[in-house]
């Protein structure tokens, strides 16, 4: 007894390398548009609004006289942001000599005495002395933790070493280091914790890289070769066409 076993006509009426039809072209191009043009506007918005915020920041500061406004018969974007860099230049300069760091000490032992502005003070002093300085290693070394589970590696962002109140609540006799888990695709939210040194597994990578591989839910690997990645997924396509066209074909009769 033989049985033939085809494939259903619909199938074969369709041939594995027919050329894509209107409606596929359509959305590659316009998906290659939007991989083009939506970082482009994207940044470009950001850009515009950080120096609409900022110039509405420092606007009513500036007297009308010295607004470009009041000469121009429309408002200049950037002036405010202009103004903003060079008395921030000048704030550092006069902080740098000895009656501006007279007037800083003034300051914040003015603050020091209120008892909820000072906590607030310091907790963003630290933060800022921290991030701009240039001195500490906050935030500057990525790694790997266990996490969520044990066989799940998630990227971290390394801060320091607790304090001394906090290790000795923490159990163990081994160094604790304090990490920050940035979520994808959002990096500003996420999780800090306090993990055993020995836990982590340092990476040679960047914060900037890392943080594009998190923004990217993986989809864009820090370090690798465009060309490279664009020939894996052409072989990746070739081979799920080839696999697809060995389906359609008729399979061999099998003899009972």
């Amino acid at each position: 007894m033989i049985r033939d076993e085809l494939p259903p006509t619909e199938a074969l009426d369709q041939p594995p390398d027919a050329p894509p039809g209107l409606m596929a072209r359509f959305r590659n191009y316009f998906l290659t548009g939007l991989i083009v043009a939506g970082p482009v506007a994207i940044t470009m918005y950001l850009t515009w609004w950080f120096v609409t915020w900022v110039d509405n920041l420092v606007r009513p500061f500036v007297p009308i006289a010295y607004r470009p406004e009041t000469y121009l018969p429309f408002g200049l974007p950037g002036s405010g942001l202009i103004v903003a860099v060079i008395a921030l230049t000048l704030l550092g300069f006069l902080a740098a000599n000895l009656i501006g760091r007279t007037l800083v000490d003034l300051g914040e032992r003015l603050l020091g005495r209120m008892p909820v502005v000072r906590a607030i003070y310091r907790g963003l002093k630290q933060v800022f002395e921290t991030l701009f300085s240039g001195k500490g290693s906050s935030f500057r070394r990525v790694g790997l933790v266990e996490f969520p589970s044990p066989g799940m590696w998630s990227i971290v962002l390394i801060s320091q070493s607790p304090s001394v109140s906090i290790a000795a609540k923490l159990p163990g006799q081994e160094e604790h280091i304090s990490v920050f888990l940035p979520c994808a695709p959002n990096p500003t939210t996420g999780f800090f914790f306090y993990v055993p040194k020995s836990k982590i597994v340092e990476v040679d990578m960047s914060t900037e890289d890392a943080a594009t591989l998190i923004m990217s839910a993986g989809v864009v690997q820090p370090g690798s070769d465009p060309q490279k990645r664009n020939a894996a997924l052409a072989g990746m396509a070739n081979a799920a066409r080839a696999a697809h066209s060995s389906e359609l074909q008729p399979s061999p009769a099998k003899v009972d």
